[in-house]
């Protein structure tokens, strides 16, 4: 199946996205933050499918990790997740460079179907 990298400073929250996703036999690495998930990224020269990340974080938020990710991994899908509207909204002119933004709280078949289309998206 595919790689996905999971990047959200709140420990329920990554650990429910983790096992949902696990649940379709995704391999999952998580990361505290985007700083941490940039050093995975590079430590791993970009070898995940999918970069799954929450945007309100501390050190480096979701979009600064989008910005750098998608320079640095053009390869990686990437989608984001946020519960702030104004957050929402600082992603929706990343549209280049992001799938998607998934607004919390969701249930674990929206974010499974949604990590589905965002990796759906790269075959096609």
């Amino acid at each position: 199946m595919s790689r996905v990298l999971i990047a959200d400073d709140e420990d329920s929250m990554r650990s429910l996205v983790a096992r949902a996703i696990a649940m379709d036999g995704h391999e999952i690495v998580t990361a505290e933050d985007g700083a941490e998930a940039l050093e995975i990224l590079s430590r791993e020269n970009g070898a995940f499918d999918l970069l799954l990340s929450d945007i309100k974080m501390p050190i480096m938020d979701g979009i600064a990790l989008a910005l750098t990710a998608a320079r640095d991994f053009p390869d990686v899908t990437i989608l984001l997740m946020t519960g702030f509207a104004d957050q929402r909204e600082r992603a929706s002119g990343l549209d280049a460079i992001v799938h998607d933004v998934v607004t919390k709280p969701f249930s674990v078949a929206d974010i499974r179907s949604a990590v589905a289309r965002a990796l759906a998206s790269r075959k096609a």
